[in-house]
This record gives structure tokens, C-alpha cells and sequence, in this order.
């Protein structure tokens, strides 16, 4: 995977990132303590005055993957795809 293919995920994380985050009825600071950033760090991640390290993705990913509705809601936003999936073992 190059450098533009992993932007392009990031991106898509941080523009749905408050629908997911909401979805599992999970606020700010809480999200901010399980991926190991400050609250205000999420903030900007969300209205995408930041970007996130592809570190940040992939902790985003491990948590909402392991939820059946996030799960489901981040292949339909084509954030976690089936290649993606793949690369990072999630099919074995």
C-alpha cells in the first residue's frame, strides 16, 4: 500500500470519525483515552484541522472493527474494504 492509498483512508476515517465514535455511544475523551491521544487532538481530527498518523488509523480501525455496526457502517463508508482487510490480516 503507498503513501496516497493510506491518505486516502485516513481521510475517510476523520470525515465519518464522529458517526462511528457516535454510533458506539462513546464521547470524545473516552475515544481520546482508548487510542492514547487528548480529547482536543480528537477534536481536530474531526473537523480535519489535523491528520492523524496511520498509528491513529489502524487503533481507530481496531476499535470500531470489533463492533458489528461499525464494522458494517466502515465497509459501507469503503474506510475498513475488504483489501485493507486483507493487508492487515483481519481474514485469517
Amino acid at each position: 500500500m503507498n503513501e496516497m492509498e493510506r491518505l486516502e483512508y485516513i481521510a475517510k476515517m476523520a470525515e465519518n470519525l464522529p458517526t462511528l465514535r457516535t454510533k458506539l455511544n462513546m464521547t470524545q475523551e473516552e475515544l481520546a483515552n482508548l487510542i492514547g491521544v487528548s480529547r482536543s487532538t480528537v477534536i481536530l481530527f474531526e473537523k480535519g484541522q489535523r491528520s492523524m498518523t496511520w498509528n491513529t488509523f489502524l487503533s481507530l480501525i481496531l476499535i470500531f472493527s470489533k463492533n458489528s455496526d461499525t464494522n458494517k457502517l466502515m465497509k459501507a463508508l469503503d474506510i475498513y474494504t475488504d483489501e485493507l482487510e486483507e493487508i492487515l490480516g483481519g481474514n485469517q
